[in-house]
């Protein structure tokens, strides 16, 4: 979002759960776009509230795994966000090989790129 958009809009990585460390393929194929992950850390529902994001203050929640969008969605009884699930590939575990699961993790980046262009338009930074 963020080399889309810019600052355009405040946005948060979260997840229902915290494994911390990016994966490193996720972290190369981003890298393809000139989207650095390297230093990213995931955190989690929880751990947002816990370091003040106040969640109430988010429009829009993105899930990318059913899990997810179940979390988001009891965030909905408490705080007024809207839901949206977008089911994208889930590449861990797929392919034999380096390059399959390069592959693979682009995919999955690729359907990321497209559902954010249909949703937000086209980027207002330099990193189409």
């Amino acid at each position: 979002m963020k080399k889309f958009y810019g600052q355009a809009a405040y946005v948060q990585s979260a997840g229902v759960y915290n494994d911390m460390e990016v994966d490193g393929f996720s972290v190369a194929v981003c890298a393809e776009l000139g989207i650095e992950l390297e230093r990213h850390r995931s955190r989690s529902f929880d751990e947002m509230e816990e370091w003040g994001d106040d969640l109430s203050g988010f429009d829009l929640v993105v899930a990318l795994s059913p899990a997810s969008q179940r979390r988001a969605l009891e965030l909905t009884r408490f705080f007024h966000l809207d839901v949206e699930y977008w089911p994208i590939l889930d590449p861990t575990g797929l392919g034999e090989g380096r390059e399959a699961k390069l592959a693979s993790y682009r995919e999955a980046r690729d359907q990321i790129k497209a559902r954010m262009l249909a949703r937000f338009g086209p980027p207002t930074e330099d990193g189409a």
